[in-house]
């Protein structure tokens, strides 16, 4: 048997945000006659950003009317100080349905990605200053009122969605049309002109997918230009929550090393992926099972003492690889016990973290502001054929424990009250443990 340590006595600090994810409620406020909506579970799991990033897929977010620079400014000849050269009904919609939710939109300035044989909106924009000024006009609108809009104080911008996707020379680039330094350029003038309108957001990007020499290239590059980077964003699909934990740390470091030491790092693409050929299908099966959703939770324990500042699950839109919501039902699935369960710790005043650690089982624990406990262990290997594990949690203390599962046969659902914290896991098992 395996023994979990925590001590008590050695409070850390706040639990971060880990929950975070792509993709709001799916939920209409203009529609009278839903049939399904996804919102009071959305709502519940204390989700507290939403990246709108790839929403103008889908309908339920106001589909090709919303959220991508070309949706919003649908003709790049208007005039970018005229309201009426602007389309925010739809995107405005998914906001407000969102801040309902109490989550609060990561607003990615760019465009969806373009699968297509004809690229469309990912092309270089004509004027790259122009581009700077439109999305100026619609920060002002969502935080200055500008064109009817809203005071919503929205935090985070970022400029495009991974550049690095493809090579220059490629034939099908899907993110970015033109070349590495053409994006240098564009990043350059608008992280400038939006820094300079808006000193007390956050303008950052851009968002890579995992080139790392193409990554060193852009923070010398932005270095060299005196570019400021509130926030540096990347993307990582893995089957190992350690090589998670391996790319935050070599992402922090490429930081630190171009000066950007203050610049927060932020995941907000992740999810499980064990290739993207003929491993994709399996993968989509293990995302929308016990499978995905233990690694989820593994990745959210592990993440906690590495250093990345937000972690954005890739994601709760009616897609393939969201494992938190049945795309037909909206119900949810067990990858929402995860958020939801995450979503408990921001009410725990101090983390305690282990002081051991167990191959292939990460935790969690907390405690609230009367000195209650509330845990989380996970046992994760990718190994389909791992044995089952016992793991006894030493808190240090006598209590009675509130037990709920989530594994092939529990959908996160309450089990026991016990003062006995020995835990007999399966693979693909989540345990949380509250003190009453």
């Amino acid at each position: 048997m395996d023994t979990l340590k925590f001590d008590l006595s050695r409070p850390g600090g706040k639990f971060k945000i880990l929950n975070a994810t792509n993709g709001g409620p799916w939920h209409k406020r203009h529609a009278s006659d839903q049939s399904r909506s996804n919102f009071d579970a959305y709502k519940a799991a204390r989700i507290p950003y939403s990246r709108n990033h790839d929403s103008a897929d889908h309908s339920v977010y106001g589909g090709p009317y919303s959220h991508d620079i070309t949706r919003i400014f649908p003709d790049f000849r208007a005039d970018p100080s005229d309201p009426n050269s602007y389309d925010f009904a739809c995107t405005d919609e998914a906001i407000l349905v969102c801040l309902e939710a109490g989550t609060e939109t990561f607003f990615r300035l760019g465009q969806t990605i373009e699968h297509q044989i004809k690229k469309h909106g990912t092309l270089p924009p004509p004027d790259f200053h122009k581009w700077a000024v439109i999305c100026e006009h619609i920060i002002r609108h969502y935080n200055e009122g500008w064109a009817n809009g809203y005071q919503l104080n929205i935090q985070y911008w970022e400029i495009w969605n991974e550049p690095d996707l493809d090579p220059d020379d490629s034939p099908n680039k899907r993110t970015w049309g033109g070349t590495k330094d053409q994006f240098f350029d564009l990043y350059e003038i608008a992280a400038k002109h939006l820094k300079s309108c808006f000193p007390h957001l956050k303008i950052g990007g851009p968002a890579v997918a995992g080139n790392e020499t193409w990554t060193e290239d852009f923070l010398s590059a932005m270095r060299q230009r005196n570019v400021p980077i509130d926030f540096f964003s990347w993307h990582i699909y893995c089957v190992d929550p350690q090589k998670m934990v391996r790319k935050a740390e070599k992402m922090r470091a490429c930081l630190d090393r171009y000066g950007y030491t203050e610049t927060e790092s932020i995941l907000n693409e992740w999810n499980y992926v064990k290739g993207w050929i003929a491993e994709f299908v399996y993968s989509i099966k293990a995302i929308h099972g016990i499978k995905g959703a233990a690694f989820t939770m593994s990745c959210i324990c592990a993440a906690q003492s590495a250093p990345v500042d937000m972690l954005m699950y890739y994601d709760t839109r009616p897609s393939c690889f969201n494992g938190a919501f049945d795309l037909y039902t909206y119900e949810p699935l067990k990858g929402y016990y995860p958020l939801y369960w995450y979503g408990m710790f921001y009410n725990m005043e101090k983390e305690i973290q282990a002081t051991n650690q167990i191959e292939n089982v990460y935790s969690l624990c907390g405690v609230d502001k009367n000195g209650k406990v509330l845990s989380v262990i996970a046992y994760y290997s990718d190994q389909d054929d791992a044995e089952r594990r016992t793991v006894s949690l030493d808190l240090g203390k006598k209590g009675n424990y509130e037990i709920c599962l989530l594994d092939d046969t529990h959908d996160g659902e309450y089990l026991k009250t016990t003062d006995r914290l020995t835990f007999d896991l399966k693979n693909f098992s989540v345990c949380l443990i509250k003190e009453i």
